[in-house]
């Protein structure tokens, strides 16, 4: 299995993808930092931010108005981790750190989006919408099935611009249309919603750098997480109880979405909670009804659920 998982969880996606052994699909932002070093500025949130001409500096460099929106410069981890809204110059000198860079803080859908690029050029793309939820976690991911024609250019665009000898997968953040960050991978949350014929095209653009994916229908999914007040690390629940949420109706898959034998601190989380587990679907309602049978799998923990 080349596709290189560092996170059990998700080998469940990719152990029965045929993948010759001389191919390898990077899953984790730290490999992708390995294995192109050519493309590593994709990391640097200020280089994407001067890229589209976004107002942005670094710690020396401090911004004309404020709120603005600060973190690292550079994060292979995820979660959003050491972020924070700068909403003055107390806050500025508070909380900026040499590592780190601001930039104008941004409204609007926040949507995550896969595409395939060959040579520079966008052979396939898909967007997904987060919903907001407080202290950066998510309600829930709805992974589209339309496409957004402008935001869509504009990435295509500035996949050509920034990346014009790249072949492999991207995924670009964005909020109200603007980039946040991008890396030179797929978003492995809710990949299992694309469906078998994706991962086979995946692994043809890695071993031979063609695109050849004909997908004449797809499916509106959903991606819905499970979050716990910060404190100790559970259990992971039995392993017969994660088999029946995952043979619920509309549920294609469950992740329980950390390491039970590691300190909390060991596991990059958004400040607002803990991420227990995620539940990918078909049906919303099902999610829903997946996810409470996943909290109730804790017992004696503090679960987070949105109203």
């Amino acid at each position: 299995m080349p596709f290189h998982v560092r996170d059990p969880w998700r080998v469940q996606y990719f152990d029965a993808v045929p993948c010759p052994a001389d191919v390898h699909v990077p899953i984790d932002d730290i490999d992708c930092w390995e294995w192109f070093p050519d493309y590593r500025y994709i990391y640097d949130k200020l280089h994407v931010a001067r890229s589209q001409g976004v107002e942005s500096g670094t710690a020396t460099d401090p911004p004309r108005h404020f709120p603005v929106f600060a973190k690292p410069r550079v994060n292979l981890k995820g979660m959003g981790l050491g972020s924070c809204v700068l909403r003055g110059e107390d806050d500025f000198r508070r909380h900026m750190k040499p590592d780190m860079m601001w930039m104008d803080l941004f409204t609007g859908p926040h949507i995550s989006t896969d595409a395939a690029v060959v040579k520079g050029a966008v052979a396939w793309i898909r967007h997904a919408e987060g919903i907001a939820w407080t202290e950066g976690m998510f309600k829930h991911w709805i992974i589209r099935t339309e496409d957004d024609g402008p935001l869509t250019r504009f990435l295509t665009q500035w996949v050509a611009r920034e990346l014009p000898g790249y072949t492999g997968m991207i995924n670009i953040e964005t909020i109200g249309g603007k980039i946040i960050e991008a890396q030179i991978r797929f978003a492995d949350q809710w990949c299992d919603l694309y469906g078998r014929a994706w991962f086979d095209a995946v692994v043809e653009l890695y071993g031979k750098g063609v695109w050849d994916l004909q997908q004449s229908h797809m499916r509106e999914g959903y991606s819905v997480p499970l979050f716990a007040r910060h404190g100790a690390v559970p259990p992971h629940p039995p392993a017969e109880v994660q088999a029946r949420i995952r043979a619920m109706p509309q549920v294609s898959s469950l992740q329980v979405t950390y390491h039970a034998a590691r300190d909390e601190k060991a596991h990059p989380m958004p400040p607002g909670g803990f991420r227990l587990g995620i539940v990918n679907g078909w049906d919303l309602q099902a999610c829903f009804a997946a996810r409470r049978a996943l909290a109730a799998a804790f017992p004696g923990v503090e679960v987070m659920l949105p109203e």
